[in-house]
């Protein structure tokens, strides 16, 4: 996918994630570490520190060469780490799908940046890796992420019970999906999911 540089309002770019990044986001998810808290995993401190980020982003980026994960990091206009969007589990072959998470800092919610970026990941899923969805899952209370999806294009497609272990607890989710395109896969994309 991609390697490009993507520039949004006011300085800010998606960009592909790097290990250089573990010191910036341990700083940005610190900072944003109680505002998160009821949408995120508990977390152990140590996920906190540069250290931690380096040791999950070297996870991800091994996932990202095998075609796993495509992850990317927002940037503020000095190249600060101010949240992640990632898509996981890339499923290529008859199936072309993957599901999007991502955060924002706290110190940039509210900005329209997620809505932003969301619509550039669907195209860049569509145009570059031909993918033919993209899933999603919020928790029930979560407005914020809903009208983002919703924004997008993204319409519900279920409710999941316990679907996620989130802030100590297994945790109903709302389900949603973006349709990018009905075009056919190819028999080489069928066969190799290239």
């Amino acid at each position: 996918m991609s390697s490009d540089t993507h520039r949004l309002d006011a300085g800010v770019r998606l960009r592909p994630v790097t290990l250089a990044d573990a010191g910036p986001l341990a700083e940005s998810l610190t900072r944003s570490r109680a505002y998160m808290q009821p949408w995120e995993p508990v977390r152990p401190d140590a996920f906190y520190t540069e250290e931690g980020q380096r040791e999950r982003l070297a996870g991800v980026l091994a996932d990202r060469d095998a075609g796993r994960v495509m992850p990317w990091v927002l940037c503020d206009a000095q190249d600060r780490a101010i949240g992640t969007f990632t898509l996981n589990g890339v499923v290529l072959g008859p199936f072309r799908s993957a599901a999007l998470g991502y955060w924002v800092d706290v110190d940039f919610a509210g900005r329209g940046l997620a809505t932003a970026v969301v619509r550039l990941i669907c195209e860049l899923a569509r145009d570059e890796l031909r993918l033919h969805r993209i899933e999603a899952a919020t928790l029930p209370y979560n407005e914020a992420s809903q009208r983002v999806l919703a924004k997008c294009g993204f319409e519900q497609i279920g409710l999941a019970p316990g679907y996620l272990h989130i802030n100590g607890e297994w945790r109903d989710h709302r389900l949603f999906q973006r349709v990018l395109h009905d075009g056919p896969v190819t028999g080489a994309e069928a066969v190799s999911g290239a």
